[in-house]
């Protein structure tokens, strides 16, 4: 047997697949990369900081990552950059009565921290962060943000902000973590995530 023959169009044919998913991957994260600022001072005037949501803790005060995101919003605010800020995340009951319940709990520590809770929009439906851009867009009336989200995770977020309308720029924030395998996770599911944003566009969903 030939094995240059055998092993010819198996290599061609994972070749293929290997460009059928670096290239989105590449091309997500690139569209992202040239929206994110560095530092707070680098953010022009937008109509909205929108803050994605990150989990609670057990006693429903916002997890690590989550108060990361809000204090960067509080010194956004603080800065000038917005008038508004959009708490989104997810709100429920659960199954034994309590109440689960995100923007609140940002709304919450973000007070603490000097923001007026009239500059406020509690969005209670922002289950995945392409929703929270399109409501930001046609709830919200924002056309103009900067989202803040762990740093991970900004890239994907922009370009999907972009896709649905929102002309947004980032700010990431820490993603230190006590463990390194969920600090390691985190950062390996961005990959198929970003793979996934990508196949959005092409079948427009």
């Amino acid at each position: 047997m030939d094995l240059t023959r055998v092993r010819t169009p198996a290599l061609i044919t994972a070749g293929a697949l290997t460009l059928a998913f670096v290239v989105p991957v590449t091309w997500v994260q690139a569209v992202g990369q040239a929206r994110v600022r560095a530092r707070v001072a680098d953010v022009e005037k937008v109509d909205a900081i929108v803050v994605l949501g990150a989990g609670l803790r057990p006693d429903g005060t916002p997890s690590t990552f989550l108060r990361r995101r809000v204090d960067a919003a509080a010194e956004l605010y603080a800065s000038g950059v917005a008038q508004t800020v959009i708490l989104s995340g997810d709100a429920h009951t659960r199954s034994d009565g309590t109440t689960y319940d995100e923007p609140a709990s940002m709304r919450d520590h973000i007070v603490g921290l000097g923001v007026p809770e009239a500059a406020l929009v509690l969005d209670r439906e922002g289950f995945d962060t392409t929703a929270t851009c399109r409501r930001a867009v046609s709830v919200y009336g924002a056309t103009t943000a900067v989202v803040v989200t762990q740093d991970y995770h900004l890239r994907r977020t922009l370009y999907s902000c972009a896709e649905a309308g929102l002309d947004a720029v980032g700010v990431g924030v820490g993603a230190r973590s006590e463990r390194l395998l969920h600090w390691a996770w985190w950062h390996v599911r961005e990959l198929p995530a970003s793979w996934k944003a990508a196949a959005r566009k092409v079948i427009g969903a």
